[in-house]
């Protein structure tokens, strides 16, 4: 029973502690934000970070939104058909992609494909002793490594998800209009009628949240992972795991904190 009591409050402390640990992390690459956004140097090593976190993320984005649009209207079309409201399956395909599948979906893909590389890289960087090594050279590891990928994940991770969207909207009119042959002009009709410039900015907002806890936790994985390459696989799966996790938690908080807001200025909105 002891050692039970043991192990537990061990493992409560060191989460605890990894916690805290995080934060400080976060909070120090945060206040480096401001002051490395001036400077031309920093901007060029931003521009590699771009290429790693967006331009090699568009097929992953591309394939998912399309067959997630392809599934969203093909289970919706047998039941609206049923109920005489098959014209209107562009606004629960894409009312659900705009301001809830779209950013999270995004956000997952962006978690395992960009953060496990994220977390690869630095992670040899300190098994390695490199992250030292810029230390005793008197650089900020934190602002030379840590500052560029998390600015790319920010900035990039809304434009991958619009883009995933984008994939998944062709998706669903491509099952609706070709397959079903709902006409196009009240499917077009209908979904911009029923999607608001409200769902597209939650949508967005939600992407550049999870976009910066990507960042920031794949860092942290790095930076923190334990010697040999074991370790930097564990720091790889940890980190795509948390990040899915907190994509998940903070998804549902966004979601109710943004529908209180729309009620609170504009009242109940129907679906259909």
């Amino acid at each position: 029973m002891t050692s039970i009591i043991a192990a537990i409050g061990s493992t409560t402390t060191r989460s605890l502690s990894d916690f805290g640990r995080f934060w400080r992390f976060s909070g120090a690459t945060l206040a480096l934000l401001p002051t490395t956004a001036l400077r031309s140097r920093d901007w060029r090593r931003l521009m590699p970070q771009f290429y790693r976190v967006g331009v090699r993320s568009v097929p992953v984005m591309m394939i998912t939104g399309v067959f997630v649009g392809l599934v969203l209207a093909a289970q919706a079309a047998a039941q609206l058909r049923a109920a005489g409201l098959e014209e209107r399956m562009g606004v629960l395909v894409n009312l659900s992609l705009v301001s809830e599948l779209g950013p999270v979906l995004a956000g997952v893909m962006l978690a395992g494909r960009v953060g496990g590389a994220l977390t690869a890289e630095l992670g040899t960087m300190n098994v390695t002793e490199q992250l030292d090594a810029l230390r005793v050279m008197g650089a900020n590891p934190i602002r030379y490594l840590v500052v560029p990928r998390f600015v790319a994940c920010v900035i990039l991770a809304p434009l991958l998800t619009l883009y995933c969207d984008l994939m998944g909207a062709l998706g669903g009119w491509f099952v609706a209009v070709i397959i079903e042959g709902i006409p196009s002009e009240p499917y077009a009709f209908y979904t911009a009628d029923a999607i608001e410039r409200w769902d597209l900015f939650s949508g967005l907002a939600k992407s550049v949240v999870f976009g910066g806890f990507i960042g920031l936790i794949s860092c942290y994985k790095g930076f923190n992972c334990k010697a040999g390459a074991e370790g930097v696989g564990r720091a790889c799966t940890s980190a795509f795991v948390t990040s899915f996790i907190v994509i998940l938690i903070t998804d549902y908080y966004m979601l109710r904190a943004f529908q209180d807001t729309y009620r609170a200025i504009w009242g109940f909105k129907p679906l259909l």
